[in-house]
Formats: C-alpha cells, structure tokens, sequence
C-alpha cells in the first residue's frame, strides 16, 4: 500500500516547460519572470505591488528592513509559529515579544499583543497560522497605536479574512513557496506584498542591494532575488492555486475534523492541525496505516536554546504551552485521491 505524504509538490508539463524556456532565454536573472510573477501575484492578493525574492524568511528579514526597524526596537510575535518568525527581528537586531495565542484558534492572542505593547513597539508580525486567518482585531490593534501590521503569510496562499485575501490585510505581507507549501517554484522562494503605495518603490530595491535606477546603492539591502526558472515556474502554479485551495477546503470537510475555523474568514488548510491528547499514539497509529505526520512546534518559540538569553525564555505562554506540542498534523493536500482521503478518516475517526 502506497504511503500517503504530508505534502506533494505539483509539478507538470507546463512547469517544465516554463523552466527550460527560461533557461534558453539566457536571462537568468533579473528578466521578465519575475517582474511578471510580483504584477501577477499582486494582482491576485489584492496587493498594491509585490516583489518576489529567495524565501519566505527573506521577505520577512525585507519587511522589518522596509520598516527601518533595527536595534532598540521590538517587535510583538506569537509563541507558537515557525522559528524564523521571530529570528527574522533577531537578525534586524530588534528584541521579538513572544505573546499567546488564542486558545481556539492558535493564532496570535489580540489580548496578549495589546497588552505588550510599549513605546519600543515598532510592528507586530501576525502569523496566518496553518492557514487559519489572525484575528481581525490585530488590524484595529495596530491602527490604534500606530504600528505596522506584518502578515506572515507562509502558510496562507488564498486565505481571507473578511472578504480580503492574505496579503492585502497588512500594511507588509510575506509568502513562502517552500515545496511542501499551498504552491511552490520548484525549489526555494518567497513573496512580499505591500498595501502601503509608499513602499513599493522601497520593496524593489530592498531585494537587490538596495539600488535604483542608476545602479546607485541609496539603502542598505542585499540580494534576496529569485532566479527567472523559479519565477517562471511559479506563475505556471499561480495559475493553479484557487482550484487548489478548493480541493484543500474540500478535503477539510470530507475528513469530518474538529479544528475550529474562524468566523467570516476562509481557511487555506496549508496543514490540517488535530489537537490530541496523546500525539506519539496518534502519530503511531497513523503511520502503522502508512500516513505520514507529526508534530510541527513541539516547543514554543520563546523556549527555543537560540532565545537561552532572551529575557522571556522561561516565560510561560500557558496556551502555548499547551496546546503545541499536542497538534498533529495530517495530510490535506489537493492530490489525495478518494481513497485516500478514507484511509486518513478511517485512522482519524477508528
């Protein structure tokens, strides 16, 4: 019996055929590719502009560098999401704030950020997590005090959020196409939006070397460009990723779960998280079916050995606590077929 994967890269004719007509171009770099990705990805968001680069963690390093934020400042980040989250402020040289998540819906608790914020509060990075929408309170937040609002959109290709899309909730928004994401560009590569038209200029240059026109280096940026192939391949996926998300939204009520969905909002299912009280049990039982899975962020962010030093390292977030190391995730993606879709009910409700 064939094993069933947490994910599965698409890939077909046209991918290929959009990698090898961009490497016979002989423009490998800086073409039309990619300037046709960023209009085409904006456009699909909702963004003003959006500039592809090398990965998700580039663009998250790009938008604290796009909002000048650096040494003496922080940033508020949830305790539960991926590590470069909170490593991209980290490497800025600003201080990330760990806060909670909510206990429902495992994004960024609007409480807990509210109540963290001080005069050294620069921005807040809300993370779609797993797909699932922030709440829309962290806009109204932000707006209040007059911060940023940073989408890390890794994992919410097509998410919305009261009728906007990921990527144009936030004044900054970053994307990964990582290949186990909801799309990818054959290799490593990310996105940037912006709803800010004051940024736009700003984010293009940010991604190489921080020049202009003239060739002239006017702020400090490097090269976090993507390559012409990744960019040609993902315009071919970009074509794909509504009927995608449909098949994802899909698999979600076929496999009868109980993971809690945000009001007015509509969920990527990028990972298909199950809360459970015994995850080695769980994982077991679905790898003795031949389903791959497991637990994504065992240990919260703030008790990472990188953040040993950080004055939050034995910080309790008690839903973090929680209810991380007991989220299993199973596969949900657009290429299981009918049968397998029963194999991971079957194991999911025995």
């Amino acid at each position: 019996m064939k094993r069933i994967p947490l994910a599965k890269p698409y890939w077909d004719d046209e991918c290929e055929q959009a990698a090898v007509a961009a490497l016979t171009s002989g423009r490998w770099v800086k073409g039309p590719e990619a300037k046709a990705f960023g209009e085409e990805f904006a456009n699909w968001c909702g963004a003003i502009a959006a500039v592809p680069c090398q990965s998700g963690s580039a663009a998250l390093w790009a938008a604290l560098r796009l909002l000048d934020i650096g040494p003496g400042d922080e940033v508020i980040v949830p305790g539960m999401t991926f590590i470069a989250t909170a490593t991209s402020v980290s490497l800025v040289g600003a201080t990330p704030v760990f806060a909670d998540i909510e206990s429902d819906y495992w994004c960024i608790c609007p409480d807990d950020v509210e109540a963290k914020i001080t005069s050294k509060t620069k921005a807040v990075i809300g993370v779609h997590l797993f797909g699932q929408p922030f709440s829309p309170r962290l806009r109204e937040i932000c707006d209040n005090h007059e911060i940023a609002l940073i989408e890390d959109a890794a994992q919410a290709h097509g998410a919305i959020l009261e009728g906007k899309m990921a990527g144009a909730i936030g004044d900054i928004a970053c994307f990964s196409f990582f290949p186990s994401k909801n799309m990818a560009v054959g290799g490593e590569g990310g996105m940037i939006t912006t709803t800010r038209p004051e940024y736009s200029e700003k984010l293009k240059r940010l991604v190489d070397h921080g020049r202009n026109d003239t060739l002239e280096s006017i702020e400090l940026g490097t090269n976090l460009r993507m390559s012409e192939v990744n960019a040609a391949i993902g315009r071919v996926q970009l074509k794909h990723i509504d009927e995608w998300t449909n098949k994802r939204r899909e698999n979600s009520r076929l496999l009868r779960h109980d993971t809690k969905t945000r009001p007015n909002c509509e969920h990527a299912w990028h990972q298909l998280c199950v809360f459970v009280n015994d995850p080695n049990e769980t994982i077991s039982n679905f790898n003795k079916a031949g389903i791959d899975s497991r637990v994504h962020y065992p240990l919260p962010c703030n008790r990472h050995q990188v953040y040993s030093e950080h004055f939050q390292h034995q910080t309790t977030l008690p839903n973090c606590e929680e209810i991380s190391h007991k989220l299993v995730a199973i596969p949900i993606h657009p290429s299981l077929d009918g049968n397998e879709i029963e194999r991971i009910r079957t194991v999911l409700h025995p």
